[in-house]
């Protein structure tokens, strides 16, 4: 039963943490959340599967669109 309860604690404080962290951030967005970001998911240097972001790209193609 003490398991049970400090798994649902942590948890419940890791969700705590991630939304603190989206009301913190201006309009509730991560920075660099394309996956063209990381070398180690795009090893071929293909364009993000969300905004069309090609990994030499800065700026994310969807917030120039708004």
């Amino acid at each position: 039963m003490k398991l049970l309860l400090l798994t649902i604690g942590l948890l419940a404080l890791a969700v705590a943490g991630i939304a603190i962290k989206i009301w913190s951030k201006k309009d509730g967005k991560f920075a660099g959340t394309c996956a063209s970001q990381s070398p180690f998911l795009n090893q071929d240097g293909q364009a993000c599967g969300m905004c069309g972001k090609m990994p030499e790209e800065q700026d994310c193609q969807m917030e120039s669109a708004t």
